[in-house]
């Protein structure tokens, strides 16, 4: 693995269940899989016939990632996980955004196993060392398509240079991009080590097959 991960002390604190696991690989992007979004098609199908949007926070690792917010002083109500906003825009009707293949394919695992799961251009972060710790106030926080992001009393992970990735957003500064040529993928597991395994599994399987992933490493932490 070409980083080290690290949890903060006031991450142990406040989240003592919390297990992730990372995920780095040689791929290449493409502007759209065929075959990627016939599973996303399938998966919003399903999601469709068997949901409702007041189901969505009890799914058990979103609830657990909520959970995480209120213990680390965010409102997850006001601040949702990708994972939970990503299912309430489906069961509205409203159709995901087609970003690209590498985005997408994040976005499909998200969806499936509720998990907020950071994907960063592995070659845009600074240094060999990511912390996961709380936003404070004040630190600035440019989300992908957000802006400005008040990310005090969220999960954040830093580089050397600050931000990359909360489970709301990510930041632009290191976002995937058709040149993409390394991916890190972060699966947030709040509620412990159950599912994370077949989360990742799910992402090295989904890589391998839309965007030939090689020299693929994992690391649970």
């Amino acid at each position: 693995m070409k980083f080290q991960l690290i949890i903060s002390d006031e991450i142990k604190q406040r989240c003592p269940h919390f297990k992730g696991v990372a995920i780095y690989t040689s791929v290449q992007n493409s502007a759209y899989s065929q075959g990627l979004w016939q599973e996303i098609d399938a998966f919003d199908a399903m999601l469709k016939s068997e949901s409702k949007v007041e189901d969505i926070k009890s799914q058990p690792v979103i609830a657990a990632t909520r959970e995480a917010y209120r213990r680390c002083g965010k409102d997850p109500g006001r601040y949702r996980p990708s994972a939970e906003a990503l299912r309430r825009r489906l069961l509205r009707g409203i159709a995901l955004y087609q970003i690209d293949t590498l985005v997408d394919l994040i976005n499909l695992v998200s969806l499936r196993t509720g998990y907020s799961i950071g994907g960063f251009d592995a070659d845009k972060i600074v240094g060999d060392t990511i912390e996961l710790g709380i936003g404070r106030a004040g630190e600035e926080f440019e989300g992908i398509g957000r802006g400005l992001l008040n990310i005090e009393g969220l999960p954040v992970y830093r580089d050397v240079l600050g931000g990359i990735g909360t489970p709301t957003s990510d930041h632009e500064r290191t976002k995937m991009s058709l040149d993409t040529k390394h991916i890190l993928a972060l699966v947030n597991g709040y509620g412990g080590m159950e599912g994370l395994p077949e989360a990742a599994q799910m992402i090295e399987t989904l890589l391998k097959e839309y965007a030939g992933a090689t020299d693929m490493k994992s690391l649970f932490y």
